[in-house]
């Protein structure tokens, strides 16, 4: 039921999870021009308009890169139509190979679509043959161009416009907002209601601000490079990184497909492309590697499976806005888990804690007879605790769990006999491995 309220209710409900992203990237700036005695209406106007004046500047340079772009693309067809060639030219080649065998299969397809039965004799065949006719379309006129265009923009304009108003409104009533919400879901547990929305507010902020400053730092490197290599229309390249990126694991390699088909296009040779194709790798395993762990510290709380679980549901349910919103969604669904108990199944499978104590997990390597990650689960318990809290919150309570199960006639005698020899022989072998 409540998928289906969120498919059929995208229009509605896509604008009002746009504004709550929104609001929360301006809710600090907005709280810090009130502490200056700024008051909220001036304050919220202020962080609103200029948000609004950062998009149109990026929309502004991002159209103008494009309409450059355009107006340079017949200098390229000679350069690909070129490799093209080249590409063709070996008449023993992977490409020339797959495309003729292509078209065997597709000769062979249409031999076994054609209707069977004799032929008619050429004397009982139609002698006229059918009249070809070709429709052309009057050309557009002005006005009526016009109207395609406004036509085509009035949703997005629609969209943007109820963004903004909705953010207006969310920043400036959100006292009011929050008491309505917990009234309406939380009355009576006013504790574990304050604080799934500080919880909630604060890690979607936070991953926000942080992720434009990784982005950022990505983005502009990008950027750099492509100039210098001579990529045209960088700063663009660089602008929809930056963007794109906010897209979880595909959006940097969706930026990075059209510079990678520019460099192909305006390089007489192969060096350009794989200059550029590298430019992106190792930014990427830079960002990825040692950027983000850095400036992140904390995580969103979710698990690397419910980041691209996420991504996929949302993009079902909401298209390319659902991919952009699916983190900070999945991210309050993850924090409701851990503070209601109905729905602690959510933060179960999507959140990155362990839901499983040490010595259960330990259990568990014992009854599945893994050994060896026993072992390695203990071994690092002993690196960070020390081997005396091993004994004491993990292994005796191990031997607790398997002296209860043998009693209950759970554990077969084999297996019976696995977990405790298993057992004797890494209290045996603990400490020295552990010198």
């Amino acid at each position: 039921v409540v998928t289906g309220i969120f498919y059929f209710g995208r229009e509605v409900l896509i604008p009002l999870a746009l504004s709550g992203l929104l609001s929360f990237l301006l809710v600090p700036g907005v709280r810090n021009l009130e502490r200056r005695k700024v008051p909220r209406a001036v304050a919220t106007t202020i962080m609103l308009t200029l948000a609004c004046c950062v998009m149109a500047a990026l929309v502004w340079v991002s159209v103008a890169q494009v309409l450059n772009l355009a107006a340079s693309l017949p200098e390229y067809k000679k350069n690909i139509q070129s490799k093209v060639s080249i590409l063709r030219s070996d008449p023993e080649g992977s490409l020339t190979k797959a495309r003729r065998t292509i078209e065997e299969i597709s000769t062979e397809i249409s031999k076994d679509a054609a209707p069977a039965g004799k032929a008619l004799p050429r004397s009982q065949a139609p002698s006229d043959r059918p009249t070809r006719v070709l429709v052309e379309e009057a050309p557009q006129t002005t006005l009526q161009f016009m109207r395609d265009v406004v036509t085509l923009m009035i949703l997005p304009l629609t969209v943007a416009g109820a963004v903004i108003l909705f953010t207006f409104i969310m920043l400036l009533r959100r006292e009011d907002l929050r008491d309505r919400l917990i009234r309406l879901v939380g009355h009576g547990q006013l504790t574990v209601t304050t604080e799934v929305f500080e919880e909630a507010a604060s890690r979607v902020s936070r991953y926000l601000r942080v992720q434009l400053i990784v982005n950022v730092s990505y983005g502009v490197p990008v950027g750099i490079a492509l100039w210098a290599l001579g990529i045209p229309n960088a700063v663009l390249w660089g602008l929809l990184a930056i963007a794109l990126r906010f897209i979880p694991y595909i959006g940097a390699w969706i930026a990075a497909a059209m510079p990678i088909a520019i460099a192909f296009a305006i390089s007489d040779s192969w060096t350009l492309v794989l200059w550029t194709v590298s430019v992106f790798l190792v930014l990427e395993i830079i960002s990825n590697n040692i950027v983000e762990p850095w400036i992140y510290g904390a995580s969103t709380g979710m698990s690397a499976i419910a980041v691209i679980v996420a991504a996929i549901f949302w993009t079902w349910l909401w298209g390319a806005i659902g991919l952009l919103l699916a983190i900070p969604l999945t991210v309050c669904l993850v924090v409701m888990g851990r503070h209601v108990p109905q729905f602690a199944f959510l933060s179960i499978m999507l959140g990155d804690q362990p839901v499983l104590p040490l010595h259960d997990r330990l259990y568990q390597r014992l009854l599945a007879r893994d050994q060896e990650e026993a072992v390695e689960l203990a071994e690092t318990y002993v690196s960070e605790f020390g081997l005396a809290a091993l004994y004491e919150d993990v292994l005796i309570p191990v031997l607790a769990l398997a002296e209860r199960d043998r009693h209950g006639d759970v554990l077969s005698e084999d297996r019976q006999r696995f977990v405790f020899s298993s057992m004797r022989s890494l209290i045996e072998e603990l400490p020295d491995r552990t010198e």
